[in-house]
């Protein structure tokens, strides 16, 4: 049967029904390589423009346009009802209020911006420390399984990304799953804004096939002439020429777009630092304030932990326990272990007091569990420590 993902609780199921099983919500999403795809892409909605509505709940059915008023001023990000009118990125500021006269405009505050594509980074990093940033607002994830730290499969993943975006910083975002970057990337404009929207291997070529030759990565204004003078002008046309005719034409970038022209990329998603951590976390369905229910999350998250150290051959110096309450304050707290550990036991036992002290009644809607100080696997677990 089709996979079928809930968008509200980010449950991944097989079956025809028209709403979801556990929770009767009728926002799926269905497609064939659903449980199958682990490369994404997700760009945040009408970024600049959406965190100024957040903070101004006055304009949230307004015309926004963000950008330096005056006569060389340009627009940054125009929200989508101002789009509606013709506002476009980098338009000449006096043609978009010419446009949308009604529009308020808003000066960019990039210190602002940059705090909460941090935030909407870390929410990202509890499905994968693999993210490959492009901008402030979007970024590519490698969800595969020797990089995933969520629970589930990549799409559960992604789906409780998005929903955490939402709640905790109050914009939304669009994301694209496929088995590229390239398809990820399309993927990701196909249904914004909030869109989760998914490009499989099985269609990419006939997907592709309509779409203008610009489309492609590296194919540029300069490219697309020179293609459209050869009389390319869809990725269509690109897939009937065979590859040394492209080869011949375009030398060493021909290559680039046989791969292109078919779907294929093999890219890979390019961290912005090396990993200094990994963790695991998953949000409680009812906020808790027990503590059986947190040491029993704990104790599953530890196990997620350990297995990704194993598998990255790394062991961990540090433990971190991160807990959310009910009132999405944030709690980070830090134990140092005397030997670097991959035990699942070992982490567990360390964040246990850490957790037994910050359980004082508070509800918690959020547990996380994390290694830090990584070092290489083999300083791990000394046999004689650890009997073993």
């Amino acid at each position: 049967m089709t996979p079928a993902l809930c968008r509200d609780c980010c449950e991944l199921t097989h079956g025809a029904d028209a709403t979801c099983l556990g929770c009767g919500s009728g926002w799926m999403l269905r497609h064939g390589e659903l449980a199958d795809l682990e490369i994404a892409h997700i760009d945040c909605d009408a970024f600049y423009a959406s965190v100024e509505k957040r903070d101004r709940p006055k304009l949230k059915d307004q015309p926004v346009i963000v950008g330096h008023p005056g006569g060389r001023g340009v627009v940054t990000t125009a929200c989508y009802i101002a789009r509606q009118y013709g506002v476009r990125s980098a338009m000449p500021m006096f043609k978009a209020i010419e446009l949308c006269p009604r529009a308020t405009v808003i000066p960019p505050d990039m210190s602002k911006y940059k705090r909460v594509s941090h935030h909407i980074r870390e929410i990202m990093r509890a499905a994968t420390p693999v993210i490959e940033p492009v901008s402030l607002d979007e970024a590519y994830l490698d969800l595969s399984e020797p990089h995933r730290t969520a629970a589930g499969p990549p799409a559960e993943a992604l789906a409780r990304v998005a929903r955490d975006v939402e709640i905790e910083v109050g914009i939304t975002v669009s994301i694209g799953l496929a088995p590229n970057k390239f398809l990820a990337k399309l993927a990701s404009e196909l249904d914004k804004p909030r869109g989760f929207s998914v490009i499989g291997q099985a269609e990419a070529r006939a997907f592709l096939a309509r779409l203008a030759v610009g489309k492609i990565n590296g194919v540029g204004p300069a490219m697309v002439q020179r293609l459209e003078a050869g009389g390319i002008r869809t990725i269509g046309d690109l897939q009937h020429l065979s590859p040394s005719e492209l080869l011949g034409r375009f030398g060493k970038f021909g290559r680039r777009l046989v791969h292109y022209a078919n779907g294929d990329d093999d890219r890979a998603v390019t961290p912005d630092r090396p990993t200094k951590s990994i963790s695991a976390e998953d949000t409680f369905s009812r906020d808790t304030a027990k503590v059986s229910d947190l040491l029993a999350e704990a104790k599953r998250l530890s196990v997620r932990v350990a297995g990704h150290l194993v598998r990255n051959g790394l062991a961990a110096g540090t433990v971190v326990v991160k807990l959310k309450t009910s009132q999405f304050a944030l709690l980070s707290r830090h134990r140092r272990l005397a030997v670097p550990t991959q035990k699942a036991e070992v982490l567990f036992e360390a964040s246990r007091p850490l957790i037994e002290k910050e359980a004082d009644g508070r509800a918690f809607r959020l547990i996380g569990i994390g290694a830090d100080r990584l070092v290489p696997a083999d300083e791990a677990d000394p046999p004689d420590l650890f009997g073993s």
